[in-house]
């Protein structure tokens, strides 16, 4: 059973595309002030939708990694 490659590459831009709107709406809101002392929540736990998409952009990210290799084997 072969895949099509086509059906790959699309899949391909569509996850990497949803990947790069779950990093856009993580909000961390701390900007360079974190490296010099500014931010005093770095050891602050992640809740709701903060937890949704910090999990959501890990599977993407694997989800994407697995299109690449599968890619090269296609």
């Amino acid at each position: 059973m072969t895949i099509d490659p086509r059906l790959i590459q699309i899949s391909q831009i569509v996850v990497s595309v949803l990947l790069i709107v779950v990093i856009l709406m993580q909000n961390r809101g701390t900007g360079l002030s974190g490296i010099f002392g500014g931010s005093s929540n770095v050891f602050q736990t992640k809740r709701g939708i903060e937890k949704i998409l910090f999990r959501a952009t890990i599977v993407l990210a694997i989800l994407f990694f697995g299109l690449s290799i599968l890619r090269l084997f296609a």
